[in-house]
């Protein structure tokens, strides 16, 4: 074999070797490697059939050398961005009536005869919910008031023989105890008229009671009401959502207790609405509960979650904002969460590094950062499952091209 080599050079077959960028060893492989050939050209097929395996063998090699030096992924990279959030105190509990007025019968012993109010009806105060028989209750009250037209007919004739009396007490004509005995009977027929008057009284408004009123403006939540039935005095009837106003009792920690202040906006998750509740704190709880250590924080809500579809009994979540704060933050999606701890890739040249950072607050499909990540870091956006610590990547520009 000749090689070109610069005019007037001699050269060294091992000179000319490394001008080709080879070695002597390789040198030795290609000369067999061509021999192998030329015998198999001459008919020996056996050495045929070793000269591909040998080729294969070379050509895998060569492979796997690439695909070792190839990068891991390629990925896109981010850096974190500032972003104010609101300070929130997380909290849960249920939704309850502001204040819940049990409607019972005053009247015993009477049968109710009309129910005017189902569960569901909104009501004012003062509208007859039902009623019972007013039929006996009406007569003892003109009894009453007959009783009171004879007390007082008596008592003006006993008044009238007291006056004349007082006329003639000094006159000698009457001895003292007829004039005692006059004037204790007008006392005394006095007394009889303020009786008749409260017995009066009495079945008037015993009469009155023969209709059930609402004693505010609400709904109705309850009714056991039942036309025919004899009630007994105390016996609730219905059961009243005063004015439709409704409260979330917030659970929370005790420890967030202290920065929880009357005022603050509440925001409320119902399930069912997809839009959160706005609400704010009337009162929190004075006590602590002794089993789960948590406080509560009283929230009115507007009059109108109760059309919305929020309905007393009903568990709910949401958060108390307390101010805002700035932080750095990051996706969701660049952070990798491994045996209970988060970590985030830094790419570094070509390479990335795994970072353990403690997370934050959660808002959309961002998280805060609160430590562990470098001034400035550039960390992989996406795809963090699929890297480990050391991996080479190939960066992507935010168009998706490399």
């Amino acid at each position: 074999m000749f090689f070109a080599a610069e005019p007037n050079t001699v050269t060294t077959a091992p000179q000319r070797a490394a001008a080709w960028g080879l070695t002597w060893g390789a040198l030795i492989v290609a000369g067999a490697l061509a021999t192998l050939a030329g015998c198999s050209k001459q008919g020996e097929p056996a050495s045929a059939a070793s000269a591909p395996a040998a080729g294969a063998s070379t050509a895998e090699g060569a492979a796997s050398a690439v695909v070792r030096s190839a990068p891991a992924l390629s990925v896109e990279v981010t850096t974190p961005q500032s972003a104010t959030w609101d300070v929130r105190i997380v909290a849960n509990g249920p939704i309850q009536a502001w204040q819940e007025a049990i409607v019972g019968a005053e009247l015993g012993g009477q049968r109710l005869t009309a129910v005017l109010a189902d569960v569901g009806d909104t009501v004012r105060k003062g509208q007859v919910l039902a009623t019972f028989n007013r039929e006996a209750v009406a007569a003892d009250e003109q009894a009453a008031r007959a009783a009171l037209a004879e007390a007082e007919a008596l008592a003006a004739e006993a008044r009238a023989n007291a006056d004349r009396t007082r006329r003639l007490q000094g006159t000698g004509a009457l001895s003292p105890q007829d004039v005692q005995r006059s004037l204790t009977a007008e006392a005394t027929a006095q007394a009889r008229v303020g009786s008749a008057r409260a017995q009066l009284n009495n079945q008037s408004l015993r009469l009155r009671q023969t209709q059930v009123l609402a004693p505010d403006d609400g709904v109705v939540t309850a009714r056991t009401a039942t036309v025919g039935a004899v009630g007994q005095a105390g016996q609730e009837l219905f059961r009243l959502l005063r004015q439709g106003r409704l409260q979330w009792r917030a659970e929370l920690a005790a420890a967030d207790l202290p920065r929880v202040r009357t005022g603050l906006l509440a925001q409320v998750r119902v399930p069912g609405l997809a839009d959160p509740i706005e609400g704010r704190v009337r009162v929190t709880s004075p006590t602590v509960d002794s089993q789960t250590r948590n406080g509560l924080a009283y929230i009115d809500l507007p009059a109108q979650a109760l059309r919305q579809g929020v309905r007393p009994g009903m568990f709910a979540t949401g958060w108390l904002a307390e101010g805002q704060s700035t932080g750095q933050t990051l996706p969701q999606t660049a952070v990798a969460l491994q045996d209970g701890f988060s970590y985030v890739f830094v790419l570094e040249g070509s390479t990335v590094r795994r970072v353990k950072v403690k997370m934050g607050r959660h808002q959309g499909d961002r998280v805060e950062v609160l430590s562990g990540l470098p001034q400035g870091a550039r960390v992989v956006a996406a795809g963090v499952g699929l890297l480990s610590d050391g991996d080479t990547v190939r960066v992507l520009q935010a168009g998706g091209t490399q």
